[in-house]
């Protein structure tokens, strides 16, 4: 029988102090261990050591879910200094199934949950209703079932307790610094505090169902863009019901040969950074659960409980940014930041600093050349970012960007871990010129999605 998940802030920081304290421990008995023996053998205990602590995060991190679930899908999407080099792609592979297969709660629960907020047996409310999950987010599970008129949906449900389990994660933010710290050095306030409050307005699946409903009609006519039909009539603020959506999962369009990859990766790229300058909304959470691949060469974009919506102001400022940066007009790039506030200590930061750190952390996507993502190349973006170990950006670490463009830096980061772990090829620059300068689309696909602009308009 699937344990509750803890609610208690006592509970939930129990388990976060059990784990650093195991991963302490495991990490000197390794060294230990490792005295004395030849290479191969110190091989095989550092790739057992790096592999017990990924299961046992797999573990910590879902069974409490909420906040420090999230965490864990952002480890798994960058390779981030916390293991070897040669040992990271099997780590993050542990750490993966996070994304859809976190530890399932029984279904007896989640059906009182569905039951209680639909008023209705279930038997009333579905035709058919299969009891095992499909997949598995950080605050909820999803189920496949049929409506009484034959119509296939996906059913997501929150875990019980998931809202006083969020505020307890909350509470307990001291003792995840304390966990991250080890894993992710530099791992800002200013992002943890992100991460807190989106996570809190992903638990009304209510307004999810709202949003999704409006981009799905958004894209119901797109070449290669598909979003599921909600059905906000059906949903509440525990229980979202959705058109089920069938299709290739992360991992088999991971296997694809490199040409279908790397379309798969654009359309991704568009879908998640394009439509901030197209729409001023976007989807703030890029990740491999929430793409499939449908049978008629279709990216199905999924979860819309971080969603954003920005002023012209703010997209205006945000492209006027990455056109500085990416003409190589350091000064220019330094006034925009001061004259946002971004640059509060003047002093302690030279224009030239300015622009290598912007330049360092979305380089991928404002060097005209073809790049080929990987996790590493994904993971140094986002480190030079965040990471108070590089002193040559010590002045710019120390400055506080707006919460509205750190939702979309952490859009931009999360895109290219997601770019990273698909291994895709492009050349980004060209593609982001169409939204950052106006220029006509270089490939089949932004021609595509011009001509269906084009023909929406009046």
């Amino acid at each position: 029988m699937a344990k509750p998940v803890p609610t208690s802030r006592f509970a939930r920081g129990s388990k976060l102090g059990a784990a650093v304290a195991a991963q302490a421990m495991r990490k000197r008995r390794t060294r230990i261990a490792m005295l004395g023996r030849s290479a191969a053998v110190r091989e095989r205990l550092a790739d057992e050591s790096v592999l017990r602590m990924a299961q046992e995060l797999v573990g910590v991190f879902g069974e409490l879910k909420g906040l420090t679930m999230k965490l864990g899908q952002l480890l798994s999407l960058l390779d981030v200094d916390l293991v070897p080099p040669e040992q990271r792609e099997a780590f993050q592979r542990t750490l993966a199934v996070l994304f859809d297969h976190a530890p399932a709660a029984g279904f007896e629960e989640m059906r009182g949950v569905v039951e209680e907020d639909l008023g209705k047996p279930l038997a009333e409310l579905f035709a058919e209703f299969e009891p095992e999950p499909i997949a598995a987010a950080s605050i909820g599970q999803v189920y496949r079932a049929r409506l009484f008129d034959g119509t296939r949906v996906a059913v997501k449900v929150q875990y019980p307790g998931i809202d006083q389990a969020v505020r307890a994660d909350l509470r307990n933010l001291g003792l995840l610094r304390v966990m991250l710290r080890p894993l992710l050095p530099g791992f800002t306030t200013s992002l943890l505090e992100e991460l807190r409050s989106s996570l809190s307005k992903e638990l009304d699946y209510v307004e999810e169902a709202r949003t999704q409903q409006e981009v799905s009609r958004r894209y119901a006519d797109h070449p290669f863009i598909a979003v599921p039909q909600a059905f906000p009539d059906s949903s509440t603020a525990r229980v979202l019901v959705t058109e089920y959506a069938p299709g290739l999962d992360f991992d088999a369009i991971r296997a694809l040969p490199d040409a279908e990859r790397n379309r798969v990766g654009e359309i991704i790229y568009r879908y998640y950074m394009g439509s901030l300058h197209e729409f001023a909304e976007f989807c703030g959470d890029p990740h491999p659960g929430n793409v499939l691949l449908r049978a008629d060469g279709k990216v199905v974009f999924l979860d819309f409980g971080l969603y954003k919506r920005m002023s012209a102001e703010h997209i205006a400022f945000e492209a006027e940014c990455q056109r500085a940066t990416a003409e190589d007009r350091a000064d220019d790039l330094y006034r925009l930041m001061a004259e946002r506030g971004v640059i509060s200590d003047a002093d302690s930061v030279t224009p030239r600093a300015c622009y290598e750190y912007f330049l360092a952390a979305g380089e991928w996507c404002l060097i005209d050349e073809e790049l080929a993502l990987d996790p590493e190349l994904a993971c140094g973006a986002f480190l030079h970012a965040i990471d108070p170990r590089l002193s040559e950006f010590e002045g710019m670490h120390r400055q506080l960007l707006p919460p509205e463009h750190l939702f979309t830096r952490r859009t931009d980061f999360w895109t290219c871990g997601t770019l990273g772990q698909l291994r895709a090829t492009a050349n980004w620059h060209r593609i982001a010129r169409e939204w950052i300068y106006g220029d006509p689309p270089v490939t089949e696909l932004g021609r595509l999605h011009r001509d269906w602009r084009l023909a929406r308009q009046p």
